[in-house]
């Protein structure tokens, strides 16, 4: 990059910095603020915030390297965890199920639902220490995506037997946690808020460029990683490239990485399967964290909806980008690593100037996903863990030294397993459907099954999440779907037997739980407990947030899908997807929108 490059990052990072001190005095009030803002921040600002945690640039890399190996069609492949398809979920329903606990985290909703006796304090710490766990392993990745993306432009070299790339997300780690340990969420949302500004300029200066001045030859190469390291060319069309349709089976070579999405029909099933177990659960860390800061049911949709319709630009700015890569190639030879075709395609084919604009955007997108992932994290140490266990009697000041203190370890951590992982795809395939999965089926069965209790919760998690440890180290290689299939038995076993074996949680508990949150699904013994007119009410909601289920999951694909057709020229494919798009936002509007409320009314 050129000085002017360099002084425009430099000036962004200092306004990153001060926006965040800026906050600290709000966020310093007490761990409320810190970690909620105390449920005081517009939704708009929450939405925007969400949508800057999602695109960052570890996960913008990996989902560029699949639509410049395979196409269009390697969006399908990100319905794992990259196209976020857990929002339609958390748009009709799971984002107003959990605010109306009105927690802090996930693990203290533990006690909401399984009472504050031994099972619910088994429970709490449980879900508390697994989604640290579970942080630790997202810095891990965005570490690898940040440090890949920023070595690609700071030439920063080895040093002390250390890669370049581990030094490169160092510095971005240590400028990003100035301003997150000194400002909570309060610095944490209105930094996501700038930097989506940046991103957005990002986005729609690289959709333009590619639109307007790049066409895709008849015939082209790409390049897949191969399993045991290097890369290999394949040649493919436009035609076959640009088209949305997936197939049901590809044709990759054997020794390739991506061979394993070679049974694609069967893998885009499985990813499906596995988001609607994931997105009927709802979930946890910086996302979860947004829902329990919003002020109303209302709010709690309308922020999703804000979220769902901004990340969607996400998918034409990546298709501008692999499009680029392609030309790139066709000019000075295919890029080899898929990985690297976001830093490499900026650093080569942008022009001083705009190039640190853009820098400094794509560094918003990843500075915005660690501060999320870490201030939500360090809540489970200092909520669950610290305060309630620990030390009940601590005041606001050591809980707040101790929020600060808790992040700074977590991304100590998170730094260290960088060293021991060799590329994005493999920790985001491991994190989405192993680790990840070993929480699924309990965090799912919370919601819908009655006689699930603390002791369930906690045996599942544990025995799923052991497996997912288990699996990396014996079976590192299997394929994705076989590892979730090992953590999910593992983690159902272990909840049906320790559910079973221990008494049920008290019926009063669970009445409370139930009149607040209002859940579907099999609650037999509680619902005989509540009068008939509420129950009236609660089905009728329920009958309308399952249906509008099957609108909103097609919708978000398609809303997805759509803006990628126009970067793509697509204009067969976009036409008859803008017709879909139309009747399920109109199906939408009149079974959801038009019938978000501001509050439920319990009643006694």
């Amino acid at each position: 990059m050129s000085f002017f490059d360099y002084g425009i990052v430099v000036l962004y990072l200092i306004g990153m910095i001060f926006v965040g001190l800026y906050f600290q005095k709000k966020a310093s009030s007490g761990i409320d603020s810190y970690f909620l803002g105390k449920r005081t921040l517009p939704w708009w600002a929450l939405g925007a915030s969400g949508m800057s945690s999602n695109l960052d640039v570890s996960g913008t890399m990996i989902n560029t390297a699949f639509v410049f190996a395979l196409g269009a069609s390697g969006f399908f492949i990100e319905i794992r965890g990259g196209v976020t398809l857990i929002m339609a979920f958390l748009m009709i329903f799971q984002g107003k199920w959990n605010r109306r606990a009105e927690v802090m985290t996930l693990a203290e909703w533990m006690h909401f639902r399984f009472g504050k006796g031994k099972q619910g304090d088994v429970a709490r710490l449980v879900a508390a220490f697994s989604i640290i766990i579970v942080t630790i392993a997202m810095i891990t990745y965005f570490a690898i995506g940040s440090g890949k993306f920023v070595g690609e432009f700071l030439g920063i070299p080895d040093y002390l037997g250390l890669s370049s790339q581990f030094w490169a997300a160092t510095l971005m780690i240590v400028l990003a946690m100035i301003y997150t340990v000194a400002s909570g969420l309060y610095g944490v949302v209105w930094t996501d808020v700038f930097q989506g500004l940046l991103i957005f300029g990002t986005i729609f200066y690289i959709c333009a460029v590619a639109f307007f001045k790049f066409n895709l030859p008849e015939a082209f190469q790409v390049s897949v990683p191969l399993r045991e390291g290097g890369f290999m060319a394949l040649n493919t069309t436009r035609e076959a490239w640009t088209s949305v349709i997936p197939h049901w089976s590809l044709n990759l070579p054997a020794n390739s990485a991506y061979s394993i999405y070679n049974l694609f029909g069967i893998v885009i099933l499985f990813y499906l399967i596995k988001v609607i177990i994931e997105g009927s659960g709802g979930t946890s860390q910086y996302m979860i964290q947004r829902f329990f800061a919003s002020r109303s049911d209302r709010e709690s949709g309308l922020l999703s909806l804000f979220w769902t319709f901004l990340l969607s630009f996400r998918w034409p700015f990546i298709a501008a980008i692999a499009i680029m890569g392609v030309v790139l190639g066709t000019q000075q030879g295919v890029i080899q690593d898929p990985e690297k075709v976001l830093p490499v395609v900026i650093n080569e084919m942008v022009p001083f100037g705009l190039k640190g604009l853009l820098v400094a955007g794509l560094m918003a997108a990843a500075m915005s996903t660690f501060d999320s992932t870490v201030n939500a994290g360090a809540a489970y140490w200092v909520k669950d863990i610290y305060q309630t266990y620990l030390n009940p009697k601590a005041t606001e000041k050591q809980l707040l030294r101790h929020s600060r203190w808790s992040s700074i370890i977590i991304v100590i951590l998170g730094l260290g397993f960088m060293l021991l992982i060799k590329n994005i795809n493999e920790i985001w395939g491991w994190i989405t459907s192993s680790l990840g999965a070993g929480l699924l089926i309990p965090t799912m069965a919370r919601w819908y099954w009655w006689r699930m209790n603390g002791y369930g919760f906690a045996a599942g998690t544990i025995t799923g999440m052991t497996a997912a440890v288990l699996q990396r180290l014996f079976l590192p290689h299997i394929p994705e779907y076989y590892a979730f299939i090992i953590a999910t038995s593992f983690s159902l076993i272990g909840m049906i037997i320790a559910t079973y074996a221990s008494q049920p949680t008290d019926i009063k508990v669970l009445s409370e739980f139930y009149k607040r949150t209002r859940p579907f699904g099999f609650w037999k013994p509680v619902r005989k407990e509540i009068i008939p007119e509420t129950m009236k009410q609660i089905n009728k909601e329920n009958r309308r947030d399952i249906l509008s289920t099957f609108f909103a999951v097609p919708w978000q694909v398609v809303l997805f899908l759509t803006g990628m057709t126009i970067i793509l020229k697509r204009w067969d494919e976009m036409l008859w997807l803008s017709g879909i798009l139309i009747l399920l936002s109109i199906g939408l509007y009149f079974n959801w929108f038009r019938h978000l409320s501001s509050e439920v009314k319990v009643e006694d």
